[in-house]
């Protein structure tokens, strides 16, 4: 060999070293950049890759009524979810068939969590049986990223539904997901009616989270670090009521073959005692998951079952709307209690007449209060027009929303010169128009809630408070019930008026000739007024509003009652007994010796907040 390729094979040897030199350190500093520049980012995804993390769902907190009864429970359900990234798709068919459910939807749910984070299990069916999750587990090894977990679905502990105040829990939609914002994720339930979904926040609890380890497949082999990382979930508060479910259960008994509302009031503080929408529906259908056909049935079913009609229609009150008239012209001085007029049955306006259900002869205000005399209140209206009338309406709160605290309402319609020249033109309404907005009728929308307030202030002189459901919130952290404040005002009217329209009210109910005399609960002095709502659909709508007792009102009440006749006939007994049943804790009439029975009218607060005071105190610790 010669020097010339010692000289060759030395170069050669050169660049080799120089290679695998430059090699080796390529691989250090490639091994240097994994380990500390990308160390952040590549552990998280072996984490991502290792540990899985499995949200737990909160216990929703729970819902008492004014006595501390346990009334919306929770019970145990089990959901089934998906790994998004863990998955084998071709898997779906094998899934779909034990879930009895189509693939379209599997590969639904799937691509819906890879779009939201591929990391997040994705829930796919909720609320299985048995049967399920006994074939989950069998197929468990060919199913690598599918889990389930044990949640809760709502339970109603009794029998009165209350569907449209206390609401119900579904899956949120990508809207709610957006407008929710932090703590949820694609899957969650959510309130979406009623109570559950306007204190959202206070039932919901906070998220958990429980680590485990997965191996190649996907499976899980057992929990991370022994569980020393896991997040225990929060349990959301309590909710305590101002509803007394017993009136409500009568309520709904009442209402069983019926449509129209029902709305009690707390005058004292503006709770809400009971409030029923019928037809309803069974809040149980919602608190798992809810069959397809179920859903449409109730959105499909002519007498709108999920509509409330306690807080978002708009009828004609009728009658009882007549006390707002009186007040007008009372407080303006345009005419003085003892202003009569003669009523033959009707009243002649130009070429129009304007009928009355009878012949009530020579009439004062409060006669014409005591026996709905319509002719009374047309030439009323005629004298106080339509801006003192609508003022006096917007005082007790027509025609704008009450701030109920139950999500959903409607401000109703309270016509002024302004509204009817935008719906008439300037030249398109006459005075014509007035009598009949004078007796409740026209143009004029109100809902029951509405109608409920205008109750408890005539009852209490002026006392207006915000109406509400919740009481307080128990925090389950502390066992502190916080109270919620609620907004109050007052209705600004002369001794005399107040006197003058409480003493009509009082003669519906309690004397003779009265139009409210079925209304009458033994042993309690009471006010009211009843009104039959003209329906161009139908029969009349029947109305009842009032407050007992007289004098020192405990509960006030609206009962409407659609397309049944005169409401004397039927709302006003319907109010009665629910009258009855608050004041009494029972139904007295059948009683055969009521004199010996004291009424608890006067009683009935003192014992009440006891019982109130004695449930706060335990109430957390109930479940």
């Amino acid at each position: 060999m010669s020097i010339q390729d010692d000289i060759n094979i030395y170069g050669k040897r050169r660049v080799l070293y120089a290679i695998i030199t430059l090699t080796i350190f390529l691989y250090l500093g490639r091994l240097y950049q994994l380990q500390y520049i990308y160390a952040d980012e590549y552990g998280k995804k072996s984490e991502e890759n290792s540990i899985r993390t499995i949200p737990k769902e909160p216990i929703r907190g729970y819902v008492y009524d004014r006595r501390g009864r346990l009334v919306v429970d929770n019970r145990p359900a089990f959901t089934v979810s998906i790994m998004p990234f863990e998955f084998d798709k071709r898997n779906t068919d094998l899934l779909a068939s034990i879930l009895q459910v189509e693939p379209a939807y599997v590969r639904e749910r799937v691509k819906k969590g890879e779009q939201y984070n591929r990391f997040v299990p994705a829930k796919v069916k909720r609320d299985i049986d048995f049967k399920i999750l006994s074939a989950l587990e069998e197929y468990r090894d060919q199913l690598p990223g599918v889990d389930y977990q044990i949640e809760s679905k709502r339970y109603y502990t009794t029998p009165a539904r209350a569907s449209h105040i206390l609401g119900y829990t579904k899956e949120i939609s990508e809207t709610q997901l957006k407008s929710l914002g932090e703590g949820y994720t694609q899957g969650d339930v959510a309130g979406a009616t009623g109570l559950e979904a306007q204190y959202e926040s206070a039932l919901r609890g906070q998220k958990g989270a429980e680590f485990s380890t997965v191996n190649v497949r996907g499976q899980v082999v057992g929990r991370f670090d022994n569980g020393k990382h896991d997040v225990p979930s929060v349990e959301g508060d309590d909710l305590l009521l101002t509803m007394d479910f017993s009136l409500q259960t009568l309520a709904e008994s009442l209402f069983a073959d019926k449509r129209g509302a029902l709305i009690a009031i707390d005058p004292q503080n503006g709770g809400i005692l009971a409030m029923l929408s019928k037809p309803d529906y069974d809040l149980s259908l919602f608190s798992g998951v809810t069959p397809a056909e179920i859903w449409h049935s109730l959105n499909t079913d002519e007498a709108h079952p999920l509509f409330n009609r306690a807080t978002l229609t708009r009828y004609p009150p009728g009658s009882t709307f007549k006390m707002i008239l009186a007040a007008a012209a009372l407080e303006n001085k345009i005419v003085s209690p003892s202003w009569r007029i003669t009523c033959g049955g009707s009243f002649r306006m130009g070429n129009k007449i304007f009928k009355d259900e009878h012949v009530h002869g020579s009439v004062d205000m409060v006669d014409a209060i005591k026996r709905s005399c319509n002719v009374y209140f047309y030439q009323l209206m005629l004298k106080v027009g339509l801006d003192s009338w609508s003022e006096y309406g917007s005082k007790f709160g027509f025609g704008k929303p009450t701030g109920v605290d139950i999500y959903e309402e409607n401000p109703g319609l309270l016509p002024t010169t302004e509204w009817m020249n935008k719906r008439y033109g300037e030249n398109g309404w006459t005075r014509g128009f007035l009598p009949s907005l004078g007796i409740g009728q026209g143009e004029l929308g109100v809902t029951p809630l509405q109608m409920a307030l205008y109750a408890m202030a005539l009852g209490n002189k002026g006392h207006y408070y915000r109406p509400h459901a919740v009481q307080g919130i128990i925090r389950k952290a502390t066992h502190d019930t916080v109270k919620i404040a609620h907004d109050q005002r007052t209705i600004s009217l002369k001794e005399d008026t107040w006197r003058v329209i409480r003493e009509g009210m009082r003669g519906v109910v309690q004397e003779p000739g009265g139009t409210g005399g079925l209304a009458r609960v033994k042993g309690v002095e009471s006010g009211g007024k009843t009104g039959t709502a003209q329906n161009p659909h139908g029969k009349s709508h029947a109305w009842y509003i009032g407050f007992a007792p007289f004098e020192n009102p405990k509960i006030a009440i609206v009962a409407m009652v659609e397309n049944v006749g005169y409401g004397g006939s039927f709302a006003a007994p319907i109010a009665g007994m629910c009258i009855e049943q608050y004041l009494y804790g029972r139904l007295i009439r059948f009683d055969k010796d009521v004199q010996a029975k004291s009424p608890i009218a006067q009683s009935s607060l003192t014992k009440e907040k006891n019982i109130t005071s004695s449930s706060q105190a335990k109430t957390p610790g109930v479940h």
